[in-house]
């Protein structure tokens, strides 16, 4: 049994965008919501899970939609996406200098958080994507109510 096939499907779908793809479309062919990622692949500003592996992010994958965005976001193959955000001082100070980015561009974020804040998340959706997936439309230019690509953008 080679390494890949070791690894729980989770994994794999963190690691490439091909696998999030065949999971959507071929093996679940229905919406799938893959969270608690590893922390070493999510940003900084991502809530640390109190096993201190992972972050508190979620990303919807759906199928047809996977791959149309992943032609056009390069990996980012997801639909929607959500986290919780660090508001422990400490915590996102830490993870700053563990991604060895430098504190000083940083320090009007984590004066947020210095003098306080409370507990918040985002999410963000693929508006189109979510049309594209409930109309079954094979084209996302098809649900863009003003496409713009080249050799076509009018303004």
């Amino acid at each position: 049994m080679s390494n890949d096939q070791k690894k729980p499907m989770t994994q794999k779908l963190y690691e490439s965008a091909p696998s999030s793809r065949y999971s959507t479309e071929f093996k679940f062919q229905k919406p799938v919501i893959v969270y608690n990622y590893p922390k070493g692949i999510k940003a900084f500003y991502m809530r640390l899970n109190d096993d201190l592996k992972t972050v508190a992010a979620m990303d919807v994958l759906v199928p047809k939609a996977s791959i149309l965005s992943l032609l056009c976001h390069h990996i980012c193959w997801r639909n929607d996406r959500g986290s919780q955000r660090e508001e422990r001082y400490d915590v996102i100070r830490e993870r700053i200098s563990e991604m060895g980015l430098p504190l000083e561009p940083y320090e009007w974020y984590l004066d947020l958080r210095r003098f306080g804040t409370v507990k918040h998340c985002e999410f963000g959706l693929g508006f189109e994507r979510m049309i594209l997936f409930a109309t079954g439309v094979d084209n996302i230019r098809d649900v863009i109510p003003f496409p713009r690509y080249p050799g076509r953008a009018d303004l």
